[in-house]
């Protein structure tokens, strides 16, 4: 009984307080707010507001704002059911009585929903911990826009400022949940795939005898690995470098080091994948850069999983995907505005015989690597025009004035493939089976296979409908305007001059005649069981 009544009590007191805060801001005249918040209220409703945010970073963002503006969705509507289905129907509590909110500030229709937790509150700061826990850059911008919506709803008194907090809790929440069920996802993808297992490669309990090679345009994913690294592998070299400086930092790193690490994105650790094979020693990636295609179609999602690898000596072999000119010898150059990232005048992979990687274009006709993708025809030119002009006017809206470029305005490239004469919107070459449809595939079960995943979209027409209609072509297969088939070497020949391709994200220009072929198992990389 005791127990019961000093619950009461405490129920008593916080409502007291509540009323009063309530009161307080009722009366509270702010003349600029008037107008202002009861229109910023308005516009919230059903998530207008936050869903124009998204849709505006989505289409203008770079990849990784995108990414943050898809979780930040995510994290509204799961507090937003979260909302409505529980919470408001558990508590049950009546709407705040308005006799001291002045008229003005009253909304037009009073809502009829019960008053515990506050929506627009959770779906605000729902909205902006989604946001903020994958962009903290674009969480601090919209942040005062959040607390405004969840301060109006106390200012035009429709809740009271527990509703408000409550709501902002359990936005938060939403958040953190969200994150937690994307890594969980990320990790399922991350599945490693049938690579065999790298023999005799060193276990470096403390991290002596590696030497880290970060490039300085890593970000957080930079800074995140840089702790865990001083964490786990305290006596690992570490060389923060970038631009036209990388390439021979690595080179120089894999020549002194048993073991060379890299952090960044696809492009740089095509450029440490180059300098370890030519040193023979094996790789270990920590994922930097904003999609990390080669990390994840790997198995790893963090630096934790490379420290423990490292550390453990497990490892497995990976297939390289390679190009090599046959043709008439041209310099191989960079693209305007190009990552000069791939290391120049590499030697021949470790028992290949052949010529090794080339990289960003110093050396020429040299060849190169790629651990991913390789392509000719619509994707270098995007490529081209967006590495352009993203300088000047930022890398969401460089692509999209790419596409819309490219799309109206190329031709088809006509190559002799296999000794046959073809004319291609796009020639993709995957570095092992990739999954997906048509000539956009997403991902690989595997690195070990030693086979190129060739995709083929037919010349003639438009390139929008002709890619369009190959999207929905199945994988592996032939349609009147896509062809997918695995092979071990393509011989392309009768290049035009002045043909660009692009490798890992990389860009350049193509000589006469290339040969593309893989190398099985020829690089091991360090991944934990």
């Amino acid at each position: 009984m005791a127990d019961h009544d000093q619950r009461l009590t405490w129920r008593g007191t916080v409502a007291q307080w509540d009323r009063r805060l309530f009161d307080a801001v009722a009366r509270r005249n702010w003349p600029a707010a008037e107008r202002a918040l009861p229109a910023l209220g308005r516009a919230a409703n059903h998530g207008v507001l936050w869903g124009g945010i998204a849709v505006a970073l989505t289409a203008l963002g770079a990849p990784r704002t995108r990414r943050a503006a898809l979780r930040a969705a995510a994290s509204l509507a799961l507090a937003s059911a979260t909302v409505n289905s529980v919470g408001k129907w558990s508590v049950r509590r009546p709407r705040p009585l308005m006799e001291g909110v002045p008229l003005v500030r009253q909304p037009a229709v009073a809502p009829w929903t019960t008053s515990f937790p506050s929506g627009h509150s959770a779906s605000a700061f729902a909205f902006t911990a989604g946001l903020a826990l994958e962009s903290p850059v674009w969480g601090a911008a919209v942040a005062p826009l959040a607390a405004s919506v969840a301060f109006s709803r106390v200012y035009t008194g429709v809740h009271y400022p527990s509703d408000v907090a409550a709501g902002a809790l359990l936005g938060v929440a939403a958040g953190f949940a969200v994150r937690q069920l994307a890594r969980g996802v990320q990790r399922a993808r991350a599945v490693p795939g049938g690579e065999r297992p790298a023999a005799g490669v060193p276990a470096l309990p403390d991290g002596a005898g590696l030497t880290v090679v970060m490039n300085t345009g890593a970000g957080t994913a930079g800074a995140t690995a840089l702790d865990a690294l001083r964490n786990r592998l305290p006596k690992a070299e570490i060389v923060e470098c970038g631009g036209e400086d990388l390439a021979a930092e690595l080179a120089a790193a894999a020549a002194r080091s048993a073991v060379l690490g890299v952090c960044g994105g696809d492009g740089t650790v095509n450029a440490a994948a180059t300098a370890a094979l030519r040193a023979g020693v094996p790789l270990a990636v920590f994922p930097g850069g904003t999609l990390n295609h080669f990390a994840l179609d790997l198995g790893l999602t963090g630096p934790e999983d490379t420290c423990r690898a490292i550390a453990e000596g497990q490892a497995v072999r990976v297939s390289v995907g390679r190009f090599t000119p046959t043709g008439t010898p041209r310099p191989v150059r960079p693209g305007p505005g190009a990552d000069r990232t791939a290391a120049p005048d590499a030697t021949p992979a470790p028992g290949s015989g052949s010529p090794g990687a080339a990289g960003s274009g110093e050396a020429a006709g040299e060849g190169g690597y790629f651990l991913n993708t390789f392509s000719f025809g619509v994707y270098p030119e995007l490529l081209r025009h967006r590495l352009r002009w993203a300088p000047r006017i930022g890398g969401g809206p460089a692509a999209v004035a790419a596409a819309w470029r490219v799309l109206r305005a190329e031709r088809p490239v006509r190559l002799t493939l296999a000794g046959r004469p073809r004319s291609a919107w796009l020639l993709f070459a995957g570095n092992g089976t990739y999954q997906g449809y048509g000539p956009t595939p997403r991902r690989r079960d595997g690195l070990g296979e030693g086979l190129l995943d060739l995709r083929l979209v037919h010349g003639g027409g438009r390139p929008g409908p002709r890619l369009l209609a190959a999207a929905f072509a199945g994988p592996l297969t032939r349609s009147p305007a896509h062809v997918a088939i695995r092979v071990r070497r393509l011989h392309i020949e009768d290049i035009p001059p002045g043909t660009p391709f692009a490798y890992d994200g990389e860009y350049a220009q193509a000589p006469s005649a290339l040969l593309l072929d893989t190398l099985p198992d020829a690089l091991p990389v360090y991944r934990p069981r």
